[in-house]
């Protein structure tokens, strides 16, 4: 899956928030985020509900 979304990131088809999804969706690592984007990944946060 690595290889798929860093060639997809590299030719544009895929924006940042594209590549967390994968992140989110575990089918990629967060350090496997920062070597496709150069970004490091920031752990999204849940907002507590009321």
């Amino acid at each position: 899956m690595f290889s798929l979304v860093k060639q997809s990131y590299e030719a544009g088809w895929y924006t940042l928030d594209n590549v967390k999804t994968f992140v989110q969706a575990r089918m990629i690592t967060q350090d496997e985020y920062k070597e496709i984007t150069g970004v490091d990944y920031d752990t999204p946060t849940v907002a507590p509900t009321v």
